[in-house]
């Protein structure tokens, strides 16, 4: 019988960025605009999504009026959210439409599940985005450590946070691109 490594990595484990996106009041535009225009404003951020996503990274799943997305790199995860943050600013200052989406992104190990991934670091990479507000993208302190020298954005350090079901308080920092 071959000996079993302690803290090896499960089968079907991979390392990378997951993102989380919400789209801010959306149940409060739906109620007041209808499902025609709340379905318009989904395809809208499908599209950009859809344009602005690079080769290897993933779009886990729609979470209702969120999404779930995968990266191989931090450097990837973290300019993209940044240029759809940008793009979603731009719709809703073009349309009136209010795509405001918070963001948060972290860095760690996943393990698939058929189509989804699953573990602590993509429940923590949801609690990230559930800390962020309106057009805002937090980052964690993991995520932060990947990143290259070659930064695109500034981070704001908030602190150790603590949040709902995750045992220890994370460092998060807010990301404000570099213009």
């Amino acid at each position: 019988m071959p000996a079993t490594t302690v803290n090896a990595a499960p089968p079907n484990s991979i390392e990378g960025a997951v993102v989380f996106t919400d789209i801010v009041s959306f149940t409060e535009f739906n109620a007041v605009e209808g499902d025609e225009a709340a379905n318009e404003l989904l395809s809208v951020q499908e599209q950009i999504v859809n344009q602005l996503l690079p080769a290897g990274s993933w779009l886990i799943k729609e979470l209702g009026d969120g999404l779930m997305l995968w990266f191989p790199d931090a450097d990837s995860a973290l300019d993209t959210c940044l240029r759809l943050m940008r793009r979603f600013e731009q719709h809703s200052l073009d349309t009136l439409q209010p795509l405001w989406v918070r963001m948060g992104i972290h860095w760690g190990r996943q393990t698939r599940r058929r189509a989804d991934l699953i573990g602590h670091d993509v429940n923590l990479a949801a609690r990230i985005a559930n800390e962020a507000g309106a057009t805002e993208l937090l980052i964690s302190e993991a995520t932060l450590a990947e990143l290259s020298d070659g930064l695109v954005a500034q981070f704001e350090e908030l602190g150790p946070v603590i949040m709902k079901g995750i045992p220890d308080p994370v460092r998060l920092y807010r990301a404000v691109p570099i213009d």
